[in-house]
């Protein structure tokens, strides 16, 4: 792959920031990792997987944040210990959308909460990420709308998000759904069709997930039905942490390959840095170097 970025900045990482969350029963959690030099600096808001929170996912932010970007990760609501009979269990996915919402809302919180930060960010320049259930959350805001009894529900698109990183985004519901799936997370059952923010997808080749009947292709749903999906980044051999995207917290990855995570690493740098209009060469780069690799470690498609 091509190198696209310049050398990399040091990084302030600082958590916990509280900021509020009206009618959530408590405030929300973030890290916030940014690099210690540079002005304009682009914001990505990253949501997490089941069970992780704002600590993990460290390598990627880590990155981003060295190649000039202001990462904020959440803890979402569900990784707190959420009983199933507690009244916002049903609800927790609309409540993580809320979650990503309220830190756009508070940018002020963000910035005053990292010594140095204040006054550095480009508010003109947000980007929306997640893994797993983090993807669907984050593709909320790109326009993915949730199923109710099969008619698309409110729409909860944001205008500020102007790029979106899809990493392992579950595909669509109804009968895709395993029984399992179907019985406890009933709410992964996206609607494709207004998810228009420039948005990249990038799925492994070897993800076979409980929570569909369907094999790894599932996860591309996204890039097939959404009009803003432009790029779909398929890793060769990789499952569900596509290599360890969630850092050394996470035990669960099963194919643990650090060439892979730094493919992630860098076409993710690159597709931001071109889609938030930094660097128009950027993708393009990273997208020509792959098509000529004698021994590629992925495939880029791209609309």
């Amino acid at each position: 792959m091509h190198d696209i970025a310049a050398t990399p900045a040091a990084v302030v990482s600082v958590a916990p920031i509280t900021l509020a969350a009206p009618d959530h029963g408590r405030d929300l959690s973030v890290r916030v990792s940014a690099p210690t030099t540079g002005h304009n600096l682009p914001i990505v808001v990253f949501s997490h997987g089941m069970t992780l929170d704002m600590d993990d996912y460290a390598p990627l932010a880590r990155f981003w944040a060295a190649h000039g970007f202001v990462v904020v990760q959440p803890t979402h609501l569900d990784s707190l210990g959420l009983a199933p009979d507690d009244p916002r269990t049903p609800l927790i996915w609309r409540i993580r959308t809320d979650d990503l919402t309220g830190i756009l809302n508070q940018l002020d919180a963000v910035e005053a909460g990292v010594p140095g930060l204040s006054g550095r960010i480009d508010r003109e320049r947000i980007a929306v990420a997640g893994h797993s259930w983090g993807a669907q959350t984050a593709s909320t805001l790109a326009g993915a709308r949730i199923l109710d009894g099969g008619t698309p529900g409110e729409s909860m698109a944001d205008s500020r998000i102007g790029a979106a990183v899809l990493l392992s985004l579950p595909g669509t519901g109804g009968a895709d759904l395993s029984p399992m799936a179907a019985e406890y997370f009933p709410f992964m059952s996206p609607d494709f069709d207004d998810m228009k923010t420039p948005s990249l997808i990038v799925a492994g080749d070897s993800d076979r997930s409980p929570l569909t009947v369907r094999g790894p292709d599932w996860f591309t749903d996204g890039y097939r039905l959404a009009p803003g999906a432009t790029d779909l980044l398929t890793l060769f051999g990789a499952e569900h942490g596509l290599g360890g995207i969630q850092g050394a917290h996470d035990t669960r990855t099963t194919d643990e390959n650090p060439e892979r995570v730094a493919l992630v690493q860098r076409a993710t740098l690159a597709y931001l840095r071109t889609t938030l209009g930094l660097d128009d060469t950027a993708w393009p780069a990273v997208r020509a170097a792959s098509a000529s690799a004698s021994e590629p470690l992925g495939r880029i498609d791209s609309k």
